[in-house]
């Protein structure tokens, strides 16, 4: 039998999500968000809320980079969300972390974190939360690399749970997707 809940925000997984920008004067600001995922081809759908310092920076930049949150990380990546840029101008320097310059947006790269999206502003509406960046490069740190792709195992990502409050780490294989199903006749 199952248990009804009502309408609540649960999903398996939420990503954690690092969300790095340059504020007005060009200094790097960071925060983790667990509403977002693919939208669309190529494309990221990010919910944040006007009141964050990264909401402001996004919409006057037109860039950000998206940093898979990872279990090596996951006290820096926590504290970056519970601290607001608003309060604290130096939280990436807080974290433990350093930044580099993305080649491709006006945003910067997290060095620590081996994975990063750069994005440009596709949509972003004055009336919504809701922000959608064209995926213009992925980079991802050699480290994390088996073969030559991103390995999961390597890269180690943290995902949030909703209901315990807990982040838990993805990257465990149990199946080969557009395979194992062939075995249902």
């Amino acid at each position: 039998m199952k248990k009804n809940f009502g309408k609540q925000t649960y999903m398996y997984p939420m990503p954690v999500l690092i969300i790095a920008t340059y504020d007005e004067n060009g200094n790097p600001d960071a925060m983790n968000a667990a509403w977002g995922g693919i939208h669309d081809t190529n494309q990221i759908g990010i919910c944040l809320d006007k009141s964050h310092k990264t909401t402001a920076n996004i919409a006057k930049h037109k860039a950000f980079t998206v940093s898979m949150a990872t279990a090596d990380y996951v006290k820096a990546c926590d504290y970056v969300g519970i601290v607001s840029g608003n309060k604290e101008p130096d939280k990436i320097k807080k974290a433990g972390w350093t930044v580099s310059k993305s080649e491709f947006v006006d945003a910067p790269v997290i060095n620590e974190l081996p994975m990063t999206l750069e994005c440009e502003v596709s949509q972003m509406s004055e009336d919504s939360d809701y922000i959608v960046g064209n995926i213009i490069n992925v980079s991802a740190d050699e480290s994390i690399l088996t073969d030559g792709k991103i390995d999961a195992a390597k890269l180690k990502p943290i995902c949030y749970d909703p209901v315990s409050h807990n982040y838990n780490v993805l990257g465990q294989a149990v199946g080969k997707a557009f395979s194992d199903g062939k075995a249902i006749k």
